[in-house]
């Protein structure tokens, strides 16, 4: 049975027949939506860019965090002490940490699931249930509760997504199919081999376990990470954005929705990977302006040349409050008309949060203070 019945949105002055392409002549489209990109929607057709404004004051000022800039501490190897704050509310936290030698002892999270989205390096982890390499790019999934340490054979940065009593899934793909963005089978887990046996030993071990962001130290006189086996569907699962295969169209900007990678209660995570560039004339060629009025979106942007900002570069971030209406940047347009179907490079990804998010003084002392600027 059919689920959704047609519509006919009511249209008024000039317009056009199909959204984000064919724009009447000298205006600029503006999306207004409810629930993200998901709900009840419509389209203005300014005479203006929506983002030509003098100045801004007040919290909803966008915002540009660089993590290159950093002071990252590494003595003691323990991410909950030595990570970099730079967004958080209740129910998701957002931070940077930079790791160059082996972990001297396992860490745990007893707030919520977390995931390492690897900026740089590359190496091992070990936890509860065995051993599995990282490299840059991956996303690792660590389930509420696991056990786990990293060993890099590279100097290695992560941004760090943690849930606070939550956990992430996997979104709802509807009519793509259970294939669609990426086979499942893609999906590595640790594996109990012969690396993960050899560091098992009797020697005194300390585990640092975090829950309402307090550290809780716990030692054993022998290493807990001891399993000799395990059975079940629970366990940290590792993915690379190299293996995410996106949804795209020649002749329609598909909407960030489209390309949510992990669900988790009241946010969600979307990760933007290179694909064609739309090709048909008149079809709008890079994000629409918007203002996505119900969540706070935060980029963090990996590599690759951004197609809708400027002097962005790999490891910078960018914070757009709820409310604040923005899109590309002036140069963008003809720019994005002149790559029309070439294939774009960049590799972002997106933090969009249904409850507003809180700025850390970490991310304050790296902020770029031009950035509300940039769209002049």
């Amino acid at each position: 049975m059919a689920k959704n019945w047609f519509n006919f949105p009511i249209q008024q002055g000039e317009t056009t027949r199909q959204a984000h392409a064919d724009f009447p002549e000298g205006t600029y489209e503006r999306e207004m939506g409810a629930e993200g990109f998901f709900g009840p929607v419509s389209h203005l057709y300014h005479t203006h860019p929506p983002t030509n404004w003098l100045d801004i004051d007040g919290p909803l000022k966008p915002r540009a965090y660089d993590t290159n800039k950093l002071q990252q501490q590494t003595a003691g190897q323990c991410p909950w002490a030595e990570r970099q704050m730079l967004l958080s509310n209740n129910h998701c936290e957002i931070a940077f940490w930079s790791l160059d030698t082996d972990m001297t002892h396992l860490v745990r999270d007893a707030d919520g699931d977390h995931i390492l989205f690897i900026h740089e390096g590359d190496g091992d982890l070990f936890c509860d249930f065995g051993h599995m390499s990282y490299r840059d790019g991956d996303y690792i999934l660590l389930p509420r509760g696991t056990m786990w340490r990293l060993s890099p054979k590279s100097a290695t940065k992560i941004m760090m997504i943690g849930t606070i009593n939550g956990h992430f899934k996997t979104p709802d793909r509807g009519l793509l199919g259970p294939t669609a963005l990426y086979d499942p089978a893609i999906l590595d887990h640790p594996e109990m081999n012969d690396a993960f046996y050899a560091q098992q030993d009797e020697n005194e071990w300390v585990i640092h376990v975090k829950r309402t962001n307090e550290i809780t130290k716990i030692t054993h006189p022998f290493n807990p990470l001891d399993a000799k086996g395990w059975k079940g569907d629970l366990c940290p699962i590792k993915l690379n954005w190299r293996d995410i295969r996106p949804v795209t169209s020649h002749s329609y900007h598909i909407p960030p929705s489209a390309h949510t990678t992990f669900v988790a209660d009241r946010f969600v995570i979307c990760t933007f990977v290179p694909r064609p560039m739309e090709s048909a004339k008149g079809a709008l060629k890079l994000p629409f302006y918007h203002s996505n009025d119900d969540y706070d979106e935060f980029l963090f942007y990996h590599r690759g040349e951004f197609m809708s900002r400027d002097n962005i570069h790999p490891g910078m971030t960018t914070f757009h409050p709820a409310g604040f209406i923005h899109g590309p940047h002036p140069k963008a347009f003809a720019k994005a008309e002149a790559n029309a179907g070439k294939m774009g490079d960049e590799v972002a990804v997106m933090i969009d949060t249904r409850d507003p998010l809180n700025i850390h003084d970490q991310a304050e002392d790296v902020e770029d203070k031009n950035y509300v600027h940039s769209w002049k």
